[in-house]
């Protein structure tokens, strides 16, 4: 499908389309189309930006990254569609593994989902072969590396569900989930929740790494003042004030 760059919704329907060939490959599950469609809905509510708001917690979450001692980023097939090459960047830039981790699980999924991370310039990705599992979970999300998530103590989980969110933070891992929904169970979960869409969040991270590697007090004081109670309530505000500045239409 040819898309006209002049179209107002130009970069949404490139990515839809890109998603849909991600689907056929075989990294998207089918119903990844359905979340994605479900975080479009509420970026229109955030205003299709990255709020201030979102780049506190963008900045908390890199602190924590850098401060952790076994950080590792969770991925799966939406996240290694929409944004592989900017994951494979950050883990680089904070020292972290990646590690696939995947709902619809098949052995070949799992396969092509870390080839296609790999080839996107990922090293090492985890998640052919699980040795370990997460207590609290009954699906194939229980499945993960001991090298990884199972003896992680910082988890960045993009585009997560909440009851993975839930099980991980009850091991006493950090959790730091990317949800554009803050009403979800992962963004109350996490300790640190970034409202933003990905692929504007993850480069957004990456740019603030090396201020912030120098810059231990800074770090320091991003995690120290950080409430996600706070963060999500701010977030839903934003959205909230977007739907009441919308222009009323007049009466016929």
């Amino acid at each position: 499908m040819q898309v006209s760059k002049d179209h107002p919704r130009y970069k949404s329907l490139v990515t839809r389309e890109m998603m849909s060939e991600r689907v056929a490959e075989g990294i998207v599950a089918p119903t990844g189309l359905i979340a994605h469609g479900r975080g479009e809905a509420f970026d229109y509510l955030l205003g299709e930006r990255t709020t201030d708001n979102a780049r506190r917690a963008e900045q908390t979450a890199v602190a924590y990254l850098l401060d952790a001692n076994k950080p590792v980023i969770s991925v799966n097939g939406n996240t290694a569609a929409l944004c592989a090459k900017e994951i494979a960047g950050l883990a680089e830039a904070v020292r972290a593994k990646v590690e696939v981790n995947l709902f619809h699980r098949s052995e070949e999924r799992v396969e092509r989902v870390c080839a296609f991370m790999e080839a996107s310039g990922a090293k090492a990705v985890l998640g052919r072969n699980p040795d370990a599992f997460l207590p609290g979970i009954s699906s194939d999300r229980a499945k993960c590396s001991k090298a990884g998530i199972y003896s992680a103590d910082t988890v960045l989980i993009p585009l997560e569900d909440g009851d993975r969110a839930e099980a991980l933070v009850k091991l006493g891992k950090k959790v730091i989930a990317i949800d554009l929904n803050p009403l979800s169970r992962t963004a109350k979960a996490a300790h640190v929740t970034i409202v933003d869409e990905l692929t504007r969040a993850i480069p957004n991270m990456t740019a603030v790494v090396p201020e912030l590697r120098r810059n231990g007090d800074k770090r320091l004081a991003l995690v120290n003042s950080f409430d996600n109670a706070h963060n999500l309530q701010e977030a839903m505000d934003i959205m909230c004030a977007n739907l009441r500045s919308q222009p009323k239409e007049g009466k016929a």
